[in-house]
């Protein structure tokens, strides 16, 4: 089994996070999945609009702690040690840029999709899941789905984005009570605060996805594309700026002591016992 589907229905392109053994937890397998499909979606002109689901009764629970790749250092070798390497590879060796890699270009931190992206959460929707999820442009949620930003909890920061993006997205002091807290958002409050455009019943969010997928596709593929590019250049200026604030202080962050005891006390199944400051 792959940990990505890829499936075309027309002139949409249904990718399917395929772990629900592990919830859909993000792994390495399924980044570079990401990053060829979006190379695929953004280079083929018969796609012209593509829909991020997850398999099972989840959407993802964001990276996969058992493996512990999304808090390893940029600079540090794969299996966690100390070492020269460059940050987690690039399919592509020209992307493999200063804060650009695999992890960046897989949950579109470094780059964003040309062509409209639904997303039909279909349950929990957490840490990395919840990340991505702010780069879709439209959003359906089913009635048991949960929203949340657990990392704080693991001694951990929501670095892939939440500090730059959620705050534009939904009200200030709501994201901020994601981000710190950690506590989750029922459907019914991710819907209410704009966090996600449709609630609908359980089972019901890819066929609604996919209705509204027919009805962006039937568009001009130039004035879809184009509608897109103005509202993402001219509405949120100064990203760049934004995500190299977010990334010292996210290597400050996972480089720590509480971030080794957040993995531990996981992997332990045991409460954190961080040492603060």
């Amino acid at each position: 089994m792959t940990d990505l589907l890829f499936e075309r229905d027309g002139h949409t392109a249904v990718l399917t996070m395929n772990r629900p053994e592990r919830r859909n937890a993000l792994s390495l397998a399924m980044l570079d999945g990401f990053q060829a499909a979006w190379d695929e979606i953004d280079g083929d002109d018969r796609i012209r609009v593509a829909i991020l689901t997850g398999a099972g009764s989840t959407y993802s629970v964001g990276g996969d702690l058992s493996d512990g790749w999304m808090v390893r250092v940029p600079g540090s070798r794969r299996d966690g040690s100390p070492g020269a390497a460059a940050e987690l590879p690039a399919g592509d060796a020209a992307k493999a840029t200063p804060g650009r890699s695999l992890v960046t270009e897989a949950l579109l931190l470094s780059r964003s999709l040309t062509k409209p992206l639904v997303a039909a959460v279909n349950g929990a929707c957490l840490g990395g899941g919840c990340e991505m999820l702010q780069q879709t442009d439209i959003r359906v949620a089913e009635r048991s789905a949960v929203f949340g930003l657990p990392e704080a909890q693991l001694g951990l920061i929501a670095g892939a984005g939440s500090t730059v993006r959620l705050k534009r997205q939904i009200p200030y002091t709501k994201a901020m009570e994601m981000i710190l807290t950690g506590d989750p958002l029922t459907a019914a409050e991710a819907y209410h605060f704009g966090l996600v455009g449709h609630l609908v019943e359980d089972g019901q969010a890819m066929e609604r996805a996919l209705d509204i997928a027919d009805r962006v596709a039937a568009n001009g593929p130039l004035a879809v594309r184009n509608a897109k590019a103005a509202v993402l250049q001219s509405g949120w200026l100064d990203e760049e700026t934004a995500r190299a604030v977010e990334r010292r202080l996210v290597t400050e962050v996972i480089a720590s002591a509480d971030a080794r005891e957040g993995i531990s006390a996981f992997r332990e199944k045991r409460q954190p016992r961080f040492e603060g400051r």
